[in-house]
């Protein structure tokens, strides 16, 4: 099997929902016998600018060979302005005026586009659905192309142009049930198609970690938010929030943000942004906190709850999001609110139940067994061995 991951950024730095699973996929599809992987991407580490920051060529990384190519421009200062007119009533946009959007979002790599065409693997997956390698790269090898949306109930997708490249895919691969049932509701013909709901694979945490080392945490109480700091990402919803909650209910309990930092939060005596922090000091602010809250209405599959599921603490999730519900349901692992009344109630009781918090972190962990890196592997082999079973002789 000779299989090419195409994502808009590829790197070990490179923190990106749907561009960090796909690497992490590759990397472990590298080491199945009789399987070649490699990815095709750009030089952008910065998905707000795309500036050049890797070098164009290729390098092999962590047994994934890795072509990148430079973007010939930057991210379009009049995209915001452009997001905003067109969002607001996305199902009467044009396809001119869409491509247009894709254009000016980016990241636009003439050479990327090029290898994709002249490609020879047996599949080629790409991911996520929204940016222009996928949107205009994905209809060049239809009949070869797996599409892994990392779809949300946003206003994105439903744009009139995605019809195409969904209907172009030759098959689907979902993080989640809920991804799917999204996806099938706006795109029926992907209902049809070969599809398989694979997740996400998680490594085993570390025996032991050292103290996480941040002083402004030490002997408090804290929540821990994990992922970018953005308001996309719900971290500014979050801190309102708090906020209020520590307005009515004074005490030493902080907030942990952690994570690369794209927009603050608003300053706060009892908020400690932290920024990016190296995988041990992740897993120790992890083993210490008292609950993950997971803000975000927009994920796909969400790794962190499942890392804070291994490290003993339970979740508070966005009842927005599809994903993270879903994997709280099916677990039993944590909660979830949909307004401030609900989220000082649910962090009240858990605040003060040890019980129920370790009994919630435990069902997370028995749910999390279903996504070892071994069953992830082996659910994707399996489709994409079938797939590539029905491909036309001449393709």
């Amino acid at each position: 099997m000779k299989l090419a991951f195409v994502t808009p950024r590829y790197g070990t730095d490179v923190f990106g929902g749907a561009e960090m699973g796909a690497r992490m996929l590759a990397e472990h599809l590298a080491e199945l016998d009789g399987w070649s992987v490699e990815a095709l991407t750009t030089c952008a580490r910065d998905a707000w600018t795309w500036a050049n920051e890797y070098e164009p060529g290729t390098t092999v990384e962590n047994g994934v060979t890795v072509h990148r190519f430079a973007t010939s421009q930057e991210r379009d200062p009049d995209f915001r302005r452009l997001t905003l007119q067109l969002l607001a009533r996305p199902e009467k946009v044009s396809d001119r005026d869409g491509h247009d959007w894709i254009g000016k979002q980016g990241p636009i790599a003439p050479g990327l586009i090029d290898a994709i065409r002249s490609s020879n693997y047996d599949l080629l997956a790409f991911t996520p659905y929204l940016y222009h390698p996928t949107v205009v790269g994905l209809p060049l090898v239809r009949d070869r192309a797996v599409l892994h949306p990392a779809a949300h109930d946003e206003p994105a997708i439903r744009l009139p142009l995605f019809d195409d490249v969904f209907e172009a895919a030759r098959g689907l691969a979902f993080y989640t049930e809920g991804e799917r049932a999204i996806a099938e509701e706006r795109f029926p013909s992907t209902v049809a198609k070969p599809q398989v709901v694979v997740g996400l694979g998680i490594d085993e945490p570390p025996a032991t970690t050292a103290p996480h080392g941040v002083r402004a945490l030490e002997s408090r109480p804290y929540l821990l938010c994990l992922g970018r700091v953005d308001h996309s990402k719900g971290t500014h919803l979050l801190a309102s929030l708090f906020a209020r909650y520590k307005e009515r209910n004074p005490g030493p309990l902080a907030l942990a943000v952690v994570g690369p930092v794209q927009r603050p939060v608003p300053v706060h005596r009892d908020i400690v942004e932290v920024g990016e922090v190296d995988d041990a000091t992740k897993w120790a602010l992890l083993r210490g906190a008292t609950l993950l809250v997971s803000p975000s209405a927009f994920e796909s599959f969400s790794l962190v709850l499942f890392e804070s599921w291994e490290a003993g603490v339970p979740v508070l999730v966005n009842a927005r999001c599809s994903a993270t519900v879903e994997h709280v349901v099916r677990s039993g692992g944590g909660l979830a609110f949909d307004n401030y009344a609900v989220f000082e109630a649910e962090l009240d009781r858990l605040l003060v139940d040890d019980r129920l918090r370790r009994s919630l972190a435990a069902a997370g962990a028995r749910y999390a067994e279903q996504y070892r890196w071994p069953a992830v592997v082996d659910r994707y082999r399996g489709f994409a061995e079938r797939l590539a079973s029905t491909l036309p002789a001449d393709v």
